[in-house]
């Protein structure tokens, strides 16, 4: 039962997304990309969620129910999350890559996925050192929120937003590759619900935010007759994964 409940949970965003979120018309010099509160609900239910969870003893309980029961059918441990978290991103460049184009063009989408990348881990890192909530395996306290979710549907809105108007599917299959990297994240014992949840908010809300600021980051930062290209890669250097970004001018 409480797996149905962990499924319905991460795959709500797919379900209930709204459709009306920010998108970019490069081709516009005047851009105005209305702000939308219909956009919130999801992203904030799931970061309310896991706040909650803090504190209340009934989402703890749920917390190690959740624990157990994925202990008592698995007790295998796989790292298929530490990769399937880039994966919904970087098939927006591989797509591109293979004439199957999305909103827009390489400048504009690689300005709001490193806006998202930075909005979403400033603040994961930045909850992970206050709230320093033990991880289900005990290995540190940085267990709140969960990093690896919080990217992967970081790269699920971003997928969906780039590739919504070409086909919805691009989006569903985003957010359920997603849905397991949190899954997983459970079933490895290093994150609890309630970090998973949080995590999925903060990555949907980072992006959604992205999309809302790149006009204004394009106007004072970006020049319009730039002529940019590049490539976006994860990394992982021994010690932590991250992305990395190389253009030419």
């Amino acid at each position: 039962m409480n797996k149905i409940i962990i499924v319905l949970l991460l795959l709500l965003s797919v379900l209930k997304v709204d459709g009306q979120s920010a998108s970019i018309d490069s081709t516009k010099t005047n851009e105005n990309i209305q702000f939308k509160y219909k956009s919130l609900i999801i992203p904030t239910a799931l970061i309310g969620y896991g706040v909650v969870g803090l504190v209340s003893p009934a989402l703890k309980d749920i917390n190690i129910s959740t624990k157990n029961e994925f202990r008592d059918h698995d007790d295998k441990k796989v790292n298929w999350d530490d990769y399937a978290q880039y994966s919904a991103f970087l098939s927006v460049y591989a797509l591109n890559g293979l004439g199957i184009h999305g909103k827009n063009n390489f400048k504009d989408r690689t300005i709001v996925l490193a806006t998202a990348y930075l909005l979403m881990g400033g603040s994961v890192n930045l909850i992970k050192r206050t709230s320093k909530v033990t991880r289900p395996d005990g290995s540190d306290n940085r267990s709140f929120p969960s990093g690896h979710t919080a990217t992967a549907f970081m790269g699920a809105e971003f997928l969906r937003q780039e590739y919504r108007d070409v086909s919805d599917w691009y989006g569903i299959t985003g957010y359920a590759v997603a849905a397991g990297t949190g899954l997983f994240r459970m079933s490895n014992e290093k994150h609890w619900l309630t970090d998973v949840a949080t995590g999925a908010g903060i990555g949907i809300l980072s992006t959604k935010v992205a999309y809302w600021i790149h006009p204004l980051i394009k106007k004072t930062i970006f020049k319009e007759n730039d002529k940019r290209n590049g490539v976006v890669m994860p990394f992982y250097n021994g010690r932590a994964y991250g992305l990395g970004l190389s253009m030419t001018f």
